[in-house]
C-alpha cells in the first residue's frame, strides 16, 4: 500500500520547516500520516524480519507446557525496564519478595514497579473482554500507573526540557477539546482494520500517543503498555511476552531523537525502522529466554522425579516456575494439601538443591534460583 502525498503541502501544514518547541502542538495532525511510509525497501525488508521473529517467538511460547510460566517474568521485566526509563529503579529480587511476602516493606519504587503492573494486567483484561481499547480504558490504565485521578491535562504550561539544558524540546497541545479530539482519532485509529501492517501501525500510533501527551505523569509507560495491548489485540502474541522496553534503555537516546524527527523532519522512515527493529531485538531475547527456560523445566522435572518420586507431580515443578520465590501458601492451593505436607516438599525441594530457603519478615520463601537467575539476564 502506497498513500500518494503533496509533500510541499504537508510540509507547509506542519510547519516543519520553521517547527517551534516552544509552542504548544495544538494542531497535531490527525492520523494515520499523510505520508508513504511503507515506501521505503529498507522497512519493507525489517518489517519481515521482525514479523517472521516475532511468530517464531509466538509459537514458541505455546510449546511451553504452561505459558504461565513466562507471563510474571515478563511482565516484571517489562515493568520494571519501562519505569527504568523514567529512572524509577528497583530490582527483581524486590518485586517477587513483593508479591509473593505478606507484610513485607516496600519502597517507593517498587511500589511504583508493581502499579505498573497492575496496569497492564487491567489492560490485558480489559481487551480480552471488549476485543478493543478505549479512551476511558487508557485513561484507567494511567490512573492505576500514577495512583491518582489527575485525568487528562486541562490546564496549558506542560513542555518537555531536556534533561542536560533545561532546553524546551517540545510542547504538546495544551487545549483540553483538541487533546479529547486527538484522542478520538487515536483510538480510532487502533481499533480499525487497514491494510497497514500491524507492526507498523504500532509505531504510528505510539508516536501519536507520546506527541499527544495527554496526562500531567505517565504518558511515556502509558504509551509502552499500549504497545504492548496493542500486539495482543492484532493477534501478533497472546501474553506479554515481548520485552520491548529493553530495547528502548539500550537505545534511549535515538528514542527521543527519532521520536522529534517526525515533528522536525517528517522522518518517518527512521522512527518505523527503530520500531521494528525494537520487535526483533525483543523477541530474540524472549525466544532465548523461552527455550532456556523450557530446558531448565524439563531438566527440573527429570530431577525431582528421579530424586523424590513420592513427592513428583507435574504440577508441583511447573508452580516452582510459575512462582519462582515459592512458599507453602501457594502449595496448599494449587495441590490441594494441606499446610504441614506443603512445608515438607519444599524443605524436600531444598535438600536436593533445586530451591533455597530465603526469611523474608515472618515467613520463609523458597527461590528457585537457576529460573530466577535465567530471568534476570
Amino acid at each position: 500500500m502506497i498513500i500518494k502525498f503533496d509533500w510541499k503541502k504537508i510540509m507547509k501544514k506542519r510547519g516543519v520547516d520553521n517547527f517551534d518547541n516552544s509552542v504548544a502542538y495544538n494542531n497535531l495532525p490527525l492520523l494515520p500520516p499523510a505520508i508513504a511510509i511503507l515506501e521505503s525497501n529498507k522497512i519493507l525488508k525489517q518489517l519481515v524480519t521482525s514479523s517472521v521473529v516475532l511468530a517464531e517467538l509466538k509459537g514458541m511460547v505455546n510449546i511451553l507446557p504452561n505459558p504461565n510460566i513466562l507471563l510474571n517474568a515478563a511482565i516484571l521485566k517489562e515493568a520494571s525496564a519501562s519505569s527504568e526509563i523514567e529512572n524509577v529503579i528497583t530490582t527483581q529480587d524486590k518485586l517477587y519478595t513483593a508479591l509473593s511476602a505478606n507484610g513485607v516493606q516496600i519502597d517507593s519504587a517498587t511500589k511504583e514497579v508493581l502499579r505498573y503492573r497492575e496496569a497492564l494486567l487491567y489492560g490485558m483484561t480489559f481487551i480480552k473482554k471488549n476485543g478493543f481499547l478505549t479512551t476511558n480504558a487508557i485513561i484507567e490504565i494511567q490512573r492505576r500507573l500514577e495512583d491518582n485521578n489527575a485525568g487528562l491535562r486541562k490546564l496549558p504550561g506542560t513542555a518537555l526540557r531536556s534533561s542536560k539544558t533545561g532546553k524546551v524540546v517540545y510542547t504538546p497541545p495544551d487545549n483540553i477539546d483538541d487533546i479529547r479530539r486527538l484522542l478520538g482519532n487515536f483510538e480510532k485509529y487502533i481499533n480499525e482494520r487497514d491494510e497497514v501492517p500491524y507492526l507498523i501501525k504500532m509505531a504510528v500510533q505510539h508516536y501519536q500517543f507520546e506527541s499527544i501527551h495527554p496526562f500531567y505523569d505517565g504518558n511515556g509507560r502509558t504509551g509502552r503498555i499500549i504497545n504492548i495491548l496493542y500486539l495482543i489485540m492484532s493477534g501478533l502474541i497472546e501474553k506479554p511476552v515481548v520485552y520491548l522496553s529493553g530495547y528502548v534503555i539500550e537505545n534511549k537516546t535515538e528514542y527521543y531523537k527519532l521520536l522529534q524527527e517526525v515533528m522536525t523532519k517528517n522522518n518517518w522512515e527512521g522512527w518505523v525502522l527503530y520500531v521494528l527493529k525494537g520487535v526483533e531485538f525483543a523477541s530474540r531475547i524472549a525466544l532465548r529466554q523461552v527455550t532456556s527456560i523450557n530446558k531448565l523445566l524439563e531438566k527440573t522435572k527429570d530431577k525431582v522425579q528421579k530424586r523424590l518420586p513420592k513427592i513428583y507431580s507435574i504440577e508441583l515443578v511447573e508452580l516452582l516456575f510459575e512462582q519462582p520465590y515459592c512458599k507453602s501458601e501457594f502449595l496448599e492451593k494449587r495441590l490441594s494439601i494441606s499446610r504441614i505436607t506443603a512445608a515438607k516438599y519444599l524443605k524436600e525441594l531444598e535438600k536436593i538443591k533445586v530451591l533455597k530457603s530465603q526469611k523474608v519478615w515472618k515467613e520463609t520463601l523458597y527461590v528457585n534460583t537457576e529460573l530466577f537467575e535465567l530471568l534476570r539476564k
